[in-house]
């Protein structure tokens, strides 16, 4: 079966939509995890939650650029090189920049507030963090001062996975089309993009840990560039995403069966193989073989799912179509605005979770509506002059980031 590839996909809509919920409960969930570092941390923290924590932590993210090269392929062929890097720049850098200057400040402002490296008043804060020869927090500083895109490293990201991508459309086109890969079967393309993944853990991870400062991320590129890569021509197989569909339950057993292993390891519940992976590479490429099969049966699990159950429109989609890049802008700061706010209330815990959720998602909710009705707003926000109609079933323009169109 032979992938229409100008047809509207809504399960991939629906896997995008659902994507970035996740994202929100995960970022409230870093405020409360126990050992894991995060911009400003709850007084109560838990160890259980990284148990929680680790099912989506491996493959959050690839999931949202594996759908974002699935989204690319969906529209390549409507629009020519030229304008396909017009319409990601406009989409990606404007609302990186606007995010970096404003919208992500509050985070660095808090963060140093909770470590007592400041004294309170946000606008004195600001035009130091805007200001890159400002001498306030020197030992924080990057090459361009306090600036920083914080959550917002997924757009330069993939930004520049896009210029390289649309750089490579003819070479990647032909390959699509070659009949040896349209006959190849699907395991082998998996055990393929697998290997990848393997052998860029086995030799990246440790020398380069995960940054998100783009230049120095390698071991974050060899696993997330891939991936995009593989979106792409995933989209453009027909008979693989039909295999995906059909074995959705094989590809969730494994995802299950993977992470439990990881659990177990995690706990240290199997004696001697801390010391049996300190000593073995044989030990440590069996753990980056099981790293690699929890990392691409969860995506193939979830494309298949999604497949099965989710391919049919919907009002939600019709209003996340245009609202999941204001609410990807603005989550990570509400979180921590309110988290800051809510900890001198001394709430019992469950309680203050709750508030944090529902107070986000409202102001996420009220952003987007005051954005969506100002011209400029939605110029910086990454929307489309005319944000405020509700889109048509078939997919009009291309999806700048796989979290918004």
């Amino acid at each position: 079966m032979t992938q229409t590839i100008d047809s509207r996909r809504y399960d991939i809509d629906w896997l995008r939509t659902l994507a970035f919920g996740l994202l929100i409960l995960y970022h409230i969930g870093m405020y409360y995890v126990a050992e894991w570092g995060w911009h400003i941390k709850s007084p109560q923290q838990f160890a259980w939650l990284q148990d929680l924590m680790l099912l989506t932590n491996p493959w959050r993210m690839s999931l949202l650029f594996f759908i974002s090269g699935i989204a690319l392929a969906l529209v390549a062929d409507r629009y020519g090189a030229g304008r396909l890097v017009a319409l990601r720049s406009s989409r990606l850098l404007i609302p990186l920049l606007f995010g970096m200057f404003v919208i992500v400040s509050p985070q660095p402002y808090f963060e140093a507030l909770d470590q007592d490296l400041i004294q309170p008043g946000f606008l004195a804060f600001w035009l130091d963090y805007i200001n890159p020869f400002t001498s306030l927090l020197r030992d924080h500083h990057s090459p361009i001062g306090l600036l920083t895109w914080n959550h917002l490293w997924f757009l330069p990201y993939l930004w520049i996975y896009s210029l390289l991508l649309i750089a490579l459309l003819p070479l990647l086109n032909r390959l699509a089309a070659n009949r040896q890969l349209a006959q190849l079967r699907g395991r082998w393309a998996l055990l393929m993009v697998m290997g990848l993944l393997l052998a860029a853990w086995l030799t990246l991870r440790y020398v380069f840990p995960s940054t998100h400062a783009l230049l120095d991320d390698w071991y974050n590129h060899a696993k997330y560039l891939p991936v995009f890569m593989a979106g792409y021509l995933f989209a453009r197989q027909g008979s693989w995403w039909q295999q995906v569909i059909r074995y959705r339950m094989g590809f969730l057993a494994a995802a299950v069966t993977a992470y439990l292993l990881i659990i177990i390891e995690h706990h240290g519940l199997v004696p001697g193989l801390d010391a049996l992976y300190a000593r073995s590479f044989s030990a440590r490429a069996a753990y980056g073989a099981l790293y690699s099969i929890n990392h691409w049966a969860w995506i193939l699990a979830l494309v298949g799912l999604a497949g099965h159950w989710l391919n049919r429109p919907s009002g939600v989609l019709r209003y996340t179509d245009k609202a999941i890049l204001p609410w990807y802008m603005l989550h990570q700061t509400l979180i921590i605005v309110f988290a800051a706010n809510l900890s001198t209330w001394q709430l019992p815990t469950a309680l203050e979770a709750a508030l944090i959720l529902l107070l986000t998602c409202a102001g996420c909710y009220l952003g987007y509506e005051l954005v969506r009705r100002i011209a400029w707003l939605r110029w910086l926000f990454g929307l489309k002059a005319d944000a405020r109609r509700v889109t048509p079933a078939r997919l009009a323009t291309p999806p700048a980031v796989a979290i918004q169109k």
